[in-house]
This record gives structure tokens, sequence and C-alpha cells, in this order.
């Protein structure tokens, strides 16, 4: 049914086996070990590039976090308003959720393949996949520290015996993974947390979901090393190593980024401000008698006493008046200034 998972997960376990072997021998538990833990790799390098857009995504969520708390309370009894309005503000912020949920949703199905492969290689089977009698038969066989990779704790002794491993030697390999395991869960969520706005963490919903992470999950990680091989605890443990380092360095990345852009934008403002001391350039006002611009209106020029130039209605139409010196305009010509009327 799943054989389109199955099939992709058993061949690069393959190559992987194929390389290590070449070193350590084909049988050796270290080569089925290195083959397994770099299987882990190659997937998560895969996905490196969709787990630095869920980071940008969940980074732009937190900016207008406020937003959609605004939206919650506009409209309190209309989830469907609700779910338009977050879906547009969503948009216009270029953040998709189902983006965040890409790298998870990926590596559940490759968990899922791996533990279904694994679970395959027992003694007396055939072919599995990718592999050969001949490869199940080198899984089957191979011991780390005196332990097959297919066996764990709970497993019932007839079929311990089948491997030839004792029990105390699988306790003795699992219970330093399991913890070693539940430590690196914890402060990989630990670090996802960290990273949290105060609005995230003041949210109810939020602060649930970090408990489970951060508590539950190791713990659950803990009690189900009982039921998990050897080999399901070093695909843990590897995938756990590798997202502490891969959250390390990009988020170190994104801070440096953003940090650049603040610089620049305070640059920017510091350039276009003026400078202390110095006073704002004001624009120049236009010589006596020099043009006005294209489109701006012609200022009157100033008459003999210094008073600007009145303009008659006529003189837009194309008539000019002469205007007489030492009259006041708008007065009547048969008076002179000053005169008084003789009794």
């Amino acid at each position: 049914m799943l054989n389109f998972i199955y099939y992709p997960v058993s061949f690069i376990l393959w190559c992987w086996h194929w390389v290590f072997g070449k070193v350590f021998g084909e049988a050796s538990g270290f080569a089925w070990a290195l083959a397994v833990i770099f299987l882990v790799f190659t997937l998560r390098a895969i996905l490196f590039k969709p787990f630095v857009g869920q980071v940008r995504s969940m980074r732009r969520m937190q900016e207008f976090a406020p937003e959609m708390q605004k939206i919650k309370k506009k409209y309190p009894n209309d989830r469907q308003r609700q779910a338009q309005e977050m879906q547009k503000l969503q948009s216009e912020h270029g953040v998709n959720p189902l983006g965040g949920c890409l790298p998870m949703l990926v590596q559940i199905p490759v968990f899922i393949g791996l533990f279904h492969v694994l679970r395959s290689f027992k003694p007396g089977w055939g072919e599995v996949y990718f592999f050969d009698k001949q490869g199940v038969d080198s899984f089957v066989n191979a011991k780390l520290f005196g332990t097959n990779l297919s066996t764990f704790i709970t497993m019932p002794a007839d079929q311990l015996a089948q491997y030839g491993t004792e029990r105390l030697n699988v306790i003795l390999v699992s219970v330093p993974l399991m913890i070693v395991a539940s430590i690196a869960t914890h402060f990989t969520a630990r670090h996802s947390v960290a990273r949290q706005n105060q609005a995230a963490l003041d949210n109810p919903q939020t602060a649930i979901m970090n408990k489970l992470t951060l508590y539950i999950v190791p713990l659950g990680v803990l009690a189900g090393g009982f039921f998990f091989p050897v080999a399901i605890l070093l695909y843990w443990l590897s995938n756990n190593a590798w997202t502490l380092g891969q959250q390390h360095f990009v988020y170190k990345r994104i801070d440096a980024e953003e940090e650049e852009k603040k610089a620049t934008v305070v640059e920017t403002r510091q350039a276009l401000a003026p400078k202390p001391g110095v006073k704002p350039v004001n624009p120049k006002k236009p010589a006596p008698g020099a043009k006005p611009a294209n489109g701006a209106k012609r200022m009157p020029t100033a008459g003999p006493s210094g008073a600007p130039k009145a303009t008659s209605p006529d003189a837009t139409n194309g008539n000019s008046n002469t205007e007489i010196p030492g009259l006041t305009p708008g007065r009547s010509t048969s008076k002179k200034p000053g005169s008084k009327k003789r009794r």
C-alpha cells in the first residue's frame, strides 16, 4: 500500500550501507548504524529549504499576531467572517500556514517507512524492497555492542533467541539511546519556544502546546524506547541532533538578516534627515522680472512706492491700463492726494 514510501527509504538506506560497508564491512553493525544515521541526514538535507520557509512563515505570523487578535475581537460570533479576514491578512503578508507544517508532514511518512522496512528485516526472510536475501541476512546478523539493530527491550524471549541476543545487551544499548534522544527532543523544543514573542507566549493555546512539546513528547520518546528497535532509536536521536543544529544555524542567519535590514532603514533615515545645526533648505524665490515656471502664477511686480502693481481685470483680456505716478490705485484722477476741500 505504501510502497511509494518504502522503496525510496530502502533505496537510500541501501546506498549508504554500500558506502560504509566498503569501510567497516557489509555485516558490521557500525556500517548499518551509520547507514541509518545518514539516511536521516539525507532526508533532512532535502527538507532544508522548506524548513527555512517554515521559520520565515512563523516569524511573519508572529509579527501580525496582534492584527489577528483584532479580527477575533471584531467578529467574535462570526467564524466564517473571521476565517475570510484571516486568509486576507495572510495573503497580504505572503504567509502560508500549510508551508510551516510541510517539513513535519513529510517526516511522518518517512518515519513510518523506515520503521516498516527495519521491522521487515527478520531471520529467514528473503528480499525486502531494495535489499536482496544477502542484504537482509547482513542486517539481521549485524551487532552493535552485542545487540542486533532490529531488537528492542520488550521483545519476546523466543525472538531474541532467534537473533542470538540477550535482553541485558539490548537494555545496555537501548537505555542510553532513549535517554539521550529524550534530552535532545526537550532541548530542540526549548530552542523553538525561546524564539516565540510575548504575544504568542501569552496565548493559552500556545502555552498548552509548549508544555506538550517541552515535557510530554520527550517523555513519550523515553517510554516508546521500550518498544522501538535500536535502529529506530538511532533514527530518532540523529533526527533531533540534526534539528537542533539546523535551528541554531537558520535562526542565527535570519537574525543577522533582520539586523542588517534594520541598520539599512536607520542609515536611510539618517541620510534623509537634516544635519544638526543646519537650517533646512527652502526653495529659491524667482528673481525680479524673471519668467515664472510653466503653470505657475505670475506674481505682481512692485510699483515706484514699493507696493505691488494692481492688475485690472481688463489686463487679463489683453487690455492694459496706464498708471499715473503718485496716484493710489483705485482713486479718481480728479483729486490729488492730500488736497483739502476749500470752504
